[in-house]
């Protein structure tokens, strides 16, 4: 039950650096791409040793751009059902403040003759 390690893409490795020259602290990095702090120390000291061939490996992405379209898609279709349901309500909220009765059927019974 040996556990397998994460390998990242080059351009993750070089996008996660460049922030790290921008100013973000190496906490908030290591908490958002929910990595070891060391690593960020590793690979900013990588590319410091040599900034062209820096990461040459053929690393996995964290997440594929497929899936992070189907997840944005989905998060849209959610939004749009939560608009629809919010303007329901509303809806509804006008009618009864207006006095519309909510059950249509009469609450008065006939009498037969």
């Amino acid at each position: 039950m040996g556990l397998s390690r994460s390998q990242f893409a080059q351009e993750f490795k070089l996008a996660a650096v460049g922030r790290l020259k921008q100013g973000v602290s190496m906490a908030e990095m290591a908490r958002g791409l929910e990595v070891n702090p060391n690593v960020l120390h590793r690979w900013r000291r990588e590319f410091r040793q040599g900034p062209g061939n820096a990461f040459p490996g053929n690393g996995k992405r964290r997440w594929s751009e497929g899936r992070v379209a189907e997840l944005e898609r989905k998060v849209g279709q959610e939004a749009l059902e939560i608009d629809f349901l919010k303007g329901c309500l509303q809806h509804r909220g006008t009618a009864d403040a207006a006095g519309v009765e909510q059950n249509p059927r009469s609450s008065a019974r006939s009498k037969k003759k």
